[in-house]
């Protein structure tokens, strides 16, 4: 199905869940036949015994341990019998590659690793004499140890500090973390003090229950400001743009009062250079004035114009707490989203991991052994990394599919009463007729994200080296990309509702909602800056409020003295569960807004054509009538005069 494939014209009228098939088979096909691929890409990476080089490990010369191995050609000691060395063991382990990511040490396989510290050679050749594990290199008797001149280079790098062995990839790991300190101060800059790093550890350690409390408090808090923010919407909305107004017009004029404090400073008394300086932070002062004028008078023209439109804001607010109130479950949805996120991400891992150790035996310039893949089979990490885009997106677009299908069967149900399980009714369809459509959706999405991701690969490689033109057309592109990704996924959600609502491919829903959604420019704008400003500063509320909670109660554990980190875990936790919550309130508004738009062109509240809409949003409606016939009359619209309501409909929905 093309974009421009669908015979219905833009002016189709809208049926509500109606007549329903199946939409974009195409698209369904090509995502089962990808996803085989990916399952490909699995299956030949286990079949050719990447998955046994992986789980047990092996050494420098491509002898898997723990069994028996084929020679190599032209690897000495390859196709050594290691069915009694089952680890493997690193001659230095802190000789990590850090930008390609992997052990530049020999690895050898043993049958034990060290339990103690090993300092000196002599150890090592007790511990191989009384384990059996040799330590040094295979052409190195135990008995040489010590004597051999080349045991300096052929043996580990003294002291051996003591191993252990990871249980699934059997690989003799130190135990003691600053072993890997060069390492971590790549990434982390406070690892080389010891004792900074501890403090933290044991702070974490020991307020455990507390940081578990604090996230349990998080979750309830984000709960009861969903509940909150159906029934005080009206003040919390009008406070806050009052409070947006005021802070512009506050700081407009702070500017411009420094300007002119500044400017009356400037004398030929000062000296030249601080005269200059004077001077131009005078210049900066009137730019940042203007802007800030300009910026004022803009947002007040704009909230002039959209100041009737908040109403409508209000209305939606106050019915997704009544949607969640049906639909309790819709809460929990990006649990289940998070959930095969998770299992999916690791099994992209294991396959990534698969690979990474997968291909023919290829020797080195250093004469070790390294797996590598040659012609075609070299693309597989390419495929499997945009099978990690692409499935991760359509797993995120199956929720708001799943979303916009429960709150459009609960707004085109008159009875409320009467819904039944509507979520799993969403699902349901989902599964039976709309998995083309998702898979199409979460496609465009990719197609714009991979993009900027290497776009970013190639800005982070060669940072430092390009120069500054070059650099300012990659962080253009790099911002245009996310500016569109940001849109397109906009639209994609829209597109999904239309699909819920009328059962049309995923184009066709796609102008329709678009068409919609023009015809309401300016209710959209004002939901998206008042709605989403609401909504983030619910967010900062929920990691306030449980970061106080935390202060105090962090605030009586004597035990250590490092509580900053537990916090910022809390802090970090909160403000993640408060924007999943938030985001899947911010998604049934979008829906129900739609739902509304749609209702609102398509009837008129005559019999034969009711209204579908809550009694909230029939109030609006209600009075932008009352108002406009105020207006066409020649009266002053009166749009607040405390007249009661009446149904437009008797079927008409009051929940």
């Amino acid at each position: 199905m093309g974009c421009c494939g669908s015979k219905e014209g833009s002016k189709r009228k809208w049926k509500p869940l109606e007549d329903r098939s199946c939409t974009d088979i195409p698209w369904l096909l090509l995502f089962v036949l990808f996803c085989v691929g990916m399952g490909v890409i699995c299956g030949f990476a286990v079949a050719t015994g990447a998955a046994a080089r992986l789980v047990s490990g092996y050494d420098s010369y491509g002898n898997i341990c723990g069994q028996k191995n084929t020679q190599v050609e032209g690897i000495e000691y390859s196709g050594l019998d290691q069915t009694k060395n089952k680890y493997v063991f690193f001659l230095d382990p802190c000789n990590l590659d850090i930008v390609n990511r992997r052990i530049k040490s020999v690895a050898l396989c043993v049958s034990a690793c060290p339990s103690r510290e090993l300092k000196t050679l002599k150890e090592v050749q007790e511990f191989g004499k009384n384990n059996g594990s040799k330590l040094c290199s295979y052409q190195l008797e135990v008995s040489k140890y010590t004597t051999d001149p080349e045991s300096s280079k052929l043996c580990p790098k003294l002291p051996v500090p003591p191993s252990k062995s990871i249980p699934l990839f059997h690989r003799c790991t130190p135990v003691d973390i600053s072993c890997y300190a060069n390492f971590a101060e790549a990434l982390i800059t406070f690892v080389s003090d010891n004792s900074v790093l501890h403090r933290l550890i044991s702070g974490v350690m020991t307020s455990k229950e507390i940081i578990i409390g604090l996230c349990f408090l998080s979750l309830v808090l984000s709960m009861i400001l969903m509940v909150i923010i159906r029934y005080i919407s009206t003040v919390l909305v009008w406070i806050l743009t009052a409070l947006v107004v005021l802070g512009s017009i506050g700081a407009t004029g702070v500017l411009w009062w420094l300007y002119v404090d500044h400017r009356k400073s400037l004398t030929d008394e000062l000296p030249a250079d601080q005269l200059k300086l004077s001077g131009d932070n005078v210049q900066a002062l009137l730019v940042y004035a203007i802007a800030a004028t300009v910026f004022t008078v803009i947002l007040l023209l704009l909230m002039l114009i959209m100041r009737k439109r908040v109403a409508l804001t209000i209305a939606l607010f106050h019915v997704a707490g009544k949607v969640f109130i049906h639909l309790p479950l819709l809460v929990f949805q990006p649990f289940w989203t998070f959930l095969a996120l998770i299992f999916f991400w690791s099994y992209w891992v294991m396959v990534l991991l698969f690979l990474g150790t997968t291909g023919d035996p290829v020797k080195n310039e250093q004469g070790f052994v390294e797996f590598r893949m040659s012609g075609p089979l070299q693309y597989m990490s390419w495929y499997h990394f945009v099978g990690l885009i692409w499935i991760s997106e359509f797993i995120l677009a199956c929720q708001q599919m799943t979303v916009a299908g429960a709150v459009v069967t609960y707004y085109f149900t008159r009875d409320k009463a009467n819904l039944t399980l509507p979520i799993l009714a969403s699902v349901f369809r989902l599964l039976r007729y709309h998995i083309g459509t998702v898979a199409k959706g979460s496609f465009i999405i990719t197609l714009v994200k991979i993009p900027r991701l290497i776009l970013m690969y190639v800005h982070s490689q060669l940072k430092g080296k390009e120069n500054a033109c070059a650099r300012c057309i990659l962080k253009t592109c790099i911002c245009c990309l996310w500016c569109l990704e940001k849109c397109l996924n906009c639209l994609n959600q829209n597109a999904y509702a239309a699909t819920a609502i009328n059962s049309t491919h995923f184009c066709t829903s796609a102008r329709d909602a678009l068409v919609i959604l023009v015809e309401n420019a300016l209710r959209v704008a004002a939901i998206n800056t008042v709605g989403d400003f609401v909504l983030f500063l619910g967010k900062v509320l929920i990691v306030c409020t449980t970061g106080f909670a935390g202060v105090l109660a962090l605030n009586y554990q004597r035990d250590y003295t490092v509580w900053v980190f537990p916090l910022i875990i809390v802090c970090l936790f909160a403000f993640l569960v408060a924007h999943c919550f938030l985001s899947i309130f911010e998604m049934v508004v979008d829906v129900l807004f739609l739902c509304f738009a749609v209702d609102s062109k398509y009837n008129d509240g005559t019999p034969g054509k009711e209204y579908y809409m809550d009694k909230a949003l029939m109030e609006f409606v209600e009075n932008s009538k009352r108002a406009m016939k105020d207006r066409s009359r020649g009266d002053r619209p009166d749009s607040a005069d405390g007249r009661e309501l009446k149904p437009m409909a008797t079927g008409a929905s009051s929940a």
